[in-house]
Order: C-alpha cells, then structure tokens, then sequence
C-alpha cells in the first residue's frame, strides 16, 4: 500500500527548488515507472528515456518545435499588444521554426559553423580565455573572490559570439542584463511571476541595439556575420530585416548561453569529484572525453520543448493537440540503458552518445564551437591553475529555469 501510495505522489515541478537543483533522482524513477509523465504543476508531458527523446527531438507532422506561436495565440490581446518584440524577434529564432522556414534559415549559417570556420577562431579563443585567466588571478590577488561563473564561464563564450558577429566587446555588460531577462522566458522559469514584463523588455532592447548595428553593416559592411546576413538578405532576399535582427539575438543569447552553462556545472563537478579533476591535470590527452563527460552528466540544456499539432499516441499514451511536451536531455543521458553506469562522473568514458546538442534537423549549429570553447578553457586552467578549488562547502544556487540549466555563481581558490 504505502509503494502504491508512493508512486501516485511521483511528479515533478521545477518550481521547487530542491527538484531544481537536483532533478537526476525524480528523472530516475519516472524512467522506471513513468517513462511518459503527465505533470500537473507543470501542466505538460515529461519525457524522460533516451530513446523517447531522441524520438521527439526529430520533429514530425504531430510535434513542432514552434512553442511560441500556439502560446501567443492562446493569450488574451491585451497580452499580445504587450509583447510584441517577443512575438516578432523570439518568433523568428531558427529554433521555433518548423520546415521550410527552418531549413531556409538554418542553410545560411553552415558556412559559419563548419568545423573548418570554427578552427579558424582557435587563435582567437586561446588569447581571450588567457586574458580572462589573467584577470581572474589579478582579482584574487587584490584580495577579491573570482568568480568562475561571471569572470569567466560567461565572458568567454559571450565574447567569442560577439566577436563572430561583429559587436564591440565594451557592450558585454549590457548584452548581459537582457539576455538574463531573455532567459526567463526562454528558459520557462517557474518562480518569476514577471518573467514576461523583463523578457518583453529584454527583447525589446537587444532588438534595438541590433537595428542599429544592421542599419550601420547596410551602409558599411565589415567581415562579421552580421554583415553576411545584411548581404544575403539585399541580394537573395532570403532574409527579411525581423529575421536578421532575430537571428542575431538567437545568435547571441544561444551562443553564450549553453556554453556557459557547460563551463560551469563542468567545473562545478569535476570539483566536487577532485580525482577526475586530478586526472586530468595528469593526463591533458583526456580534455576531449571530459569535455563529452561534462556535456553528458550534467548539461546546459536540461530539455527539448515540443508542442502537440496534432493528436498523438506515444508510448501508450495519447497526447492531445495544444499540449507541451518537455523532452528532459539530461534524464536522457543519465539511461542506464544507454550509459553503463550513468550516475558516475567518468571524464575518461569511452562510449558517450550523449544527445546534450540535440539530434535530427535541430542539432545545435553551434556544437563544434562550444566543444572547441571547452576544450580550449580547461586545458588553459588545468596547466595554469591545476590546484583551483571552489570557496565554500554549501550548494550552488541553480537558475530558474526548466530549459536551462546552470548555477548563478561559482567562487573559486585559483591556487
């Protein structure tokens, strides 16, 4: 009695911050006992086996990836007229388009993302993530607290992303504010009861510095992506301008964002496991496989959302047009089915088909950069500072967020 009584309590809600910041244990016992999860504080289906979300993450005429349009459809016009820089620049991110318009938009950024393009930025990177390092210890020398995650996890890969599409490095702290905002929607927070008013004014003003910067590339066109996109747009007219500046949002808050999130729950644990993290400090062949190991075990993006178009049968339950679907990736890479022994921290595993980017029409573009980012950062930190340790014994505080997952702020003992 008390078992059965057990599993009918099983649920989840990222609402709480205990699930928040620790949702591995909930996701191991819906794989078991409800792979397919109807959760009611979230008011979606949870999917939480491998091969469950690597189904959904294809994408067919029953799911879409376009969570946006049905919700703004759904609100009330006063809501509508209120944001309408998130219906206009959020709407036309490459990530909520289905096919034609996906397969059109996501075609003009192959180039950019080849594994050749990204190599060709590795100078580039080396130089920013030693000046982000310098900075660091000249921080704690002075007798401030570095911080991993706001020194450098974010700075680097907002930096990098800048770079890429042309924007001057002195505004990181403004692009900083408004994607934090941008994030709250995006990520579905469930403990901000404002999170529309601050993405709405988020969006609204990286909307507006991106204009200017088009305007300006129309006129004077440089060798940055934003010009690429200004070109392809006046000449093949496959662009029109909201897309351009949506683009370059995405661009921006998806360049930075994941990867920063990969950078810090990956130094979090390789911490908080000190004999992987000597390991690799002994042995620097191991970056590449404990830089899969980071984006496996704990990865930035917590989950694929999908929106029912039509009904559905999956897994023996019938999923009704309109409803969400949260496909967990990071329950996913922790199937035992998939992973021997999934719940241990191994940056030398040498079978690791983690799905932490995606898979299908939608995997992330920007993989080979975020892998390179990786690679690049800690092999600097472990030859530079192998003895780095996290100040303090309590938890980190996680952010808000569903779809995103990462911690606020990580303050460490370079040496």
């Amino acid at each position: 009695m008390l078992g059965q009584m057990d599993a009918l309590m099983l649920t989840i809600d990222f609402a709480n911050p205990a699930t928040n910041a620790n949702p591995f244990p909930t996701f191991s016992r819906l794989r078991t006992e409800d792979p397919v999860h109807w959760s009611e504080p979230m008011k979606a289906w949870v999917v939480t086996r491998y091969d469950d979300v690597k189904a959904l993450a294809l994408n067919n005429a029953e799911i879409s990836a376009d969570r946006l349009a049905p919700f703004f459809a759904a609100a009330p016009d006063v809501r509508k007229s209120t944001y309408i820089n998130l219906m206009t620049y959020l709407g036309n991110w490459m990530v909520f388009r289905d096919p034609p318009d996906h397969t059109r938009l996501r075609r003009l950024f192959t180039k950019a993302f080849t594994s050749r393009s990204i190599d060709m930025l590795k100078p580039s990177i080396v130089s920013v993530v030693d000046l982000l390092l310098d900075e660091m210890a000249s921080k704690q020398k002075s007798g401030e607290k570095a911080d991993w995650i706001a020194d450098f996890s974010f700075a680097l890969p907002a930096t990098v992303i800048m770079d890429l599409l042309g924007v001057p490095r002195r505004d990181l702290k403004r692009v900083k504010v408004w994607s934090d905002d941008i994030a709250l929607f995006i990520g579905t927070s469930r403990a901000s009861p404002d999170k529309y008013n601050r993405a709405e004014a988020g969006a609204r003003l990286m909307a507006d510095y991106f204009r200017g910067i088009v305007e300006e590339r129309t006129f004077e066109p440089r060798d940055d992506l934003i010009s690429q996109m200004v070109v392809a747009r006046d000449e093949q007219e496959v662009m029109t301008a909201d897309e351009v500046i949506a683009t370059c949002i995405l661009l921006l808050f998806a360049g930075h964002e994941t990867t920063s999130n990969l950078l810090g729950n990956g130094l979090y644990h390789s911490m908080r496991c000190r004999d992987q993290w000597q390991r690799l400090v002994d042995d620097l062949d191991l970056i590449e496989p404990a830089i899969e190991e980071w984006l496996r075990y704990d990865g930035p993006s917590g989950a694929l959302a999908r929106v029912i178009v039509n009904d559905v049968e999956f897994c023996g339950k019938v999923l009704k047009k309109g409803q969400r679907v949260f496909a967990f990736t990071n329950s996913a890479n922790r199937d035992g089915a998939q992973f021997p022994d999934p719940d241990r921290f191994d940056i030398a595993r040498a079978h690791n088909p983690h799905i932490t980017f995606g898979h299908g029409i939608h995997f992330c573009l920007g993989a080979p950069l975020a892998r390179l980012e990786g690679q690049i950062a800690i092999k600097r930190l472990a030859e530079r500072f192998p003895n780095i340790r996290l100040i303090g014994d309590g938890p980190p505080d996680w952010n808000d967020s569903v779809i995103l997952r990462g911690i606020k702020s990580l303050p460490v003992n370079l040496t």
